[in-house]
């Protein structure tokens, strides 16, 4: 659950997402990707940063550049857990929905409208 936590901790921050956004397109550099935000850039590394460690994106030195990519199965995890949450709470929906119908159905049955 701890990478779990640390996949939805990266993605509460506006400007994170916005990273996962522009690198949904294709890698690009830290310089690049920090032009669109109004930070200081050690402000925008610590941002990279917490998407290096929660493993949704990797990044590496090519000379004097330093390159951000998204790890193409990095939401998996997240992704996995939140179907299995829709599943169950689609039954539990579904449950509610038979027990309302057979309320109503009863109080048809009773002369109840």
């Amino acid at each position: 659950m701890a990478h779990l936590d640390r996949i939805f901790h990266s993605l509460s921050d506006s400007t994170r997402r916005a990273v996962i956004a522009q690198l949904a397109h294709g890698p690009a550099s830290v310089g690049d990707l920090a032009q669109r935000h109004s930070m200081a850039l050690p402000s925008f590394m610590k941002h990279v940063r917490v998407l290096e460690e929660s493993e949704i994106v990797i990044s590496r030195k090519m000379g004097r550049v330093r390159m951000c990519q998204l790890r193409p199965d990095a939401l998996a995890v997240a992704q996995g857990w939140l179907e299995r949450e829709r599943h169950i709470w689609e039954s539990r929906l579904d449950r509610l929905d038979s027990f309302v119908e057979t309320l109503a159905e009863q109080d048809n049955t009773h002369g109840r409208k």
